[in-house]
């Protein structure tokens, strides 16, 4: 991409989280979600690209807004691919916990998995134990390796874990070789993306979370030099007949060249509710609001923290 447009993108994201944030702790996810994806298309209309959103809220009849397959920009500037997710953790937004962000991620044409609406198993790391990780390995391998990787005991390495009946087993072999764990309620993009983000304590992702949040994770990491390895978990005949109309062979193991194609990616996220991964919105005295975003830019291998007081 001959144009860096990040500025511009971290508008969309400002945007979407400020307007989310007005629901925090009310208890309507929906409609938090609905302001933040509002927030995000509008601000989209702004940005001189022809964009397209390949992973999104769904499809044309299940979204209103930024569904798949959907035009977004002005339609002049370079021809791109988005993928969004207007508001990770709905959920926490409503009933005011930690973690939300609202994230997005840019690439030319054809480089992001169009991956199905659908669980995904993965494990992440940051740029240290990149290379190290194999996710048909078993758990306990897996924190081993890391903790070598980072030179660490394998009890002063945390692993980070959607709560979920279905990670119990996850769960109970990390703590029988003593590692941390680390238990969320929602939001597992800023999950992986913690694995790279200096002094968040995290170290490993594992688990079974949505396969759209995967590929986003993955356009992080990859220009953070983490990783991220993910296999499709469809629950039944017909999410697997989906993953397969769409390209994806749902007994691969993906990894991050299959989820990324090209390392000329950005990835944009501005905190709604401050978590491991991004510090959340605040109210200052003033009536001013302050956002705090993060701006991944895979090109010239730069991270930029940008906190932003909107007056």
């Amino acid at each position: 991409m001959d144009r860096d447009l990040s500025l511009e993108y971290l508008k969309v994201t400002e945007a979407a989280a400020i307007a989310a944030a007005k629901l925090i702790g009310n208890g309507d996810r929906k409609k938090a979600d609905a302001l933040a994806v509002e927030a995000m298309r509008k601000m989209f209309d702004q940005v001189p690209i022809a964009g397209t959103v390949v992973i999104g809220e769904g499809e044309i009849d299940q979204a209103p807004m930024l569904y798949i397959g959907e035009a977004v920009g002005t339609g002049q500037g370079p021809e791109v691919d988005i993928a969004v997710d207007p508001l990770e953790g709905t959920n926490l937004v409503a009933k005011g916990m930690p973690g939300a962000i609202v994230c997005l991620a840019v690439a030319p044409k054809d480089c992001f998995l169009h991956a199905p609406d659908m669980y995904m198993d993965k494990i992440a790391v940051g740029p240290e134990a990149a290379g190290k990780i194999d996710i048909t390995r078993s758990v306990a391998d897996n924190i081993r390796a890391v903790a070598l990787a980072k030179n660490k005991k394998v009890e002063d390495i945390t692993v980070i874990c959607l709560e979920r009946d279905r990670h119990d087993q996850i769960i109970a072999e990390a703590r029988a070789i003593g590692a941390r764990v680390h238990l969320i309620a929602d939001g597992d993009v800023a999950a992986a993306l913690a694995c790279a983000a200096p002094d968040s304590g995290i170290d490993i992702m594992l688990g079974i979370g949505g396969a759209p949040e995967g590929v986003l994770a993955a356009a992080g990491l990859k220009s953070l030099g983490g990783e991220l390895q993910g296999k499709l978990a469809p629950r039944n005949e017909k999410e697997i007949e989906r993953a397969i109309s769409m390209g994806t062979d749902p007994e691969k193991i993906l990894l991050m060249d299959d989820l990324v194609k090209s390392e000329d990616v950005q990835f944009i996220s501005t905190g709604v509710t401050s978590g491991d991964f991004l510090q959340g919105l605040k109210y200052a005295a003033d009536g001013s609001i302050i956002t705090y975003s993060i701006i991944i830019n895979g090109r010239d291998k730069k991270t930029r923290y940008v906190q932003t007081i909107h007056r």
